[in-house]
C-alpha cells in the first residue's frame, strides 16, 4: 500500500521513493517528446507535414496546362519533392494502402486496353502508363510516400518516376475514365478538374484538408498515446528480470470494472503487468499540450484505485509532457491515488521497474 495520511476523503501523499507529490513529479519530468518519437508520430501523422506545403502543392496544380506531360514537366521544376507531390493527391483522394494494393492487382480488370481512356476540359484523352503494373506490391513505401522516406532529407529533389506519373495520373483524373468500372474505383479521384482554376482549386483543397483534419483529429495524440505506451512495455520487457511475468499493452485485470457503467465492463488499462494471480496495471500519459485526457484519468483514479486495494492488485501511473502539469489538480488526485508514480525518463523508468521487480518478487 502507498504511503499515504487520510485527512477526510483526501489522501495526503507521505515521503516515498515511489509515490510523488505534483511538485517532486515536476523536478523528474522531461516534458517535451524526445525527438525520436516525435519522428516516429510524423511517420504515422503527415498531415502536419502535408499543411505546411499546402500552397506550393496548390500553386503547382493552378499551372494552366494542356496535357499532363506539361504537368508534369511543371511538378519536376518546383521545389516541392515528387514523392511529396504524390502524398497529396492520395491524401485528398482518400486513396489509402489498401486501394493502392487492388489498383496493382485488379489492374488488367480496371484498364483491359493498358491505357487510362478519359475527358479532360471536354476533350477527349489517352495516357500510357509507363510502370503500372509492377511486380510485388504496390505500396506507400514503394512509392516513397511513408512518414520515414517524406522526412528523409535529400541532398538533391527527386524527379518524377515512371510510376509516380502513372500514379498522379490516376488520382488526379481517373474519375473520369471512360471505363465504368475504373471511373466508379477512382471515384473521388477528380481534383484533375480543378487544374489551372486556383480559386476553385484552393477552395476544394482546403474544404477537402478540413475534412481530412476533422478525420485525424485525434490521431496524433493518439498516435503518440501509444507510442508511449509501446515504449514503458518495451521497457519493462527489457529490464524486469523476473520469471513468468507478462506484460501485455490495453488489457484488463481481474474482477475490475467500471463502477458508473450499467454493463459492468471490464476496465481496460494502458499496460498490465501479471505473474501467476498477482497483477498490476499502469496508466501512461504524456501530453505537449493540455487537453482533457489528465482530466479523464483523474476522474477515474479514486474508483480505481478503491477496487484495485481491495482486490490486492497494484496502480502505477507514468506522468509527463508540458500540458499535464498546466491541469495541477487533476495531477494531484493521480498521485493521490497511486502506489508508484513515475516521469518519462530512463531514471523514472527504472524507478518504475523496482517497484514492479519488488512487488512481483515479493512470494519467489
Amino acid at each position: 500500500m502507498p504511503n499515504y495520511l487520510t485527512k477526510g476523503d483526501k489522501l495526503i501523499v507521505t515521503n516515498s521513493k515511489y509515490t510523488k507529490t505534483v511538485q517532486q513529479l515536476r523536478k523528474s519530468a522531461s516534458m517535451f517528446w524526445p525527438s525520436d518519437f516525435s519522428q516516429q508520430e510524423a511517420e504515422l501523422s503527415i498531415i502536419p507535414k502535408l499543411l505546411e506545403t499546402q500552397e506550393e502543392f496548390i500553386s503547382i496544380l493552378s499551372v494552366k496546362v494542356n496535357d499532363l506531360n506539361s504537368l508534369f514537366q511543371v511538378v519536376n521544376a518546383a521545389t516541392l519533392s515528387a514523392n511529396m507531390f504524390v502524398k497529396h493527391l492520395v491524401v485528398l483522394a482518400d486513396f489509402g494502402g489498401e486501394n493502392l494494393k487492388r489498383l496493382n492487382t485488379q489492374f488488367n480488370l480496371l484498364f483491359p486496353c493498358k491505357v487510362l481512356d478519359y475527358i479532360w476540359n471536354q476533350k477527349n484523352c489517352l495516357y500510357q502508363f509507363e510502370a503500372l503494373p509492377i511486380q510485388g506490391k504496390l505500396s506507400n513505401e514503394k512509392l516513397g510516400i511513408n512518414g520515414k522516406k517524406l522526412l528523409k532529407k535529400q541532398l538533391k529533389k527527386q524527379l518524377l518516376s515512371g510510376l509516380h506519373k502513372d500514379v498522379i495520373a490516376l488520382l488526379l483524373l481517373a474519375s473520369s475514365s471512360k471505363n465504368q468500372n475504373s471511373a466508379d474505383f477512382f471515384a473521388k479521384c477528380e481534383i484533375g478538374n480543378y487544374i489551372g482554376e486556383p480559386e476553385k482549386l484552393d477552395r476544394f483543397i482546403k474544404e477537402r484538408y478540413i475534412w481530412v483534419s476533422r478525420i485525424t483529429s485525434g490521431a496524433k495524440s493518439n498516435t503518440l498515446g501509444q507510442i508511449a505506451q509501446k515504449f514503458v512495455k518495451d521497457y519493462l520487457d527489457k529490464y524486469l528480470k523476473i520469471s513468468d511475468i507478462k506484460v501485455e499493452q490495453g488489457s484488463h485485470l481481474p474482477g475490475i470494472r467500471h463502477t458508473d457503467d450499467d454493463n459492468n465492463r471490464a476496465t481496460s488499462f494502458d499496460i498490465v503487468v501479471s505473474k501467476n494471480n498477482k497483477y498490476a496495471a499502469i496508466e501512461v500519459s504524456f501530453q505537449v499540450t493540455t487537453n482533457s485526457v489528465i482530466e479523464r484519468k483523474a476522474g477515474q483514479a479514486k474508483s480505481r484505485f478503491d477496487q484495485i486495494e481491495k482486490a490486492g492488485y497494484k496502480i502505477a501511473y507514468v506522468i509527463d509532457g508540458a500540458g499535464t502539469f498546466e491541469r495541477e489538480s487533476a495531477l494531484r488526485t493521480i498521485c493521490s491515488y497511486s502506489y508508484c508514480t513515475v516521469a518519462f525518463t530512463e531514471e523514472e523508468l527504472n524507478l518504475l521497474c523496482e517497484f514492479m521487480q519488488n512487488y512481483f518478487s515479493d512470494d519467489d
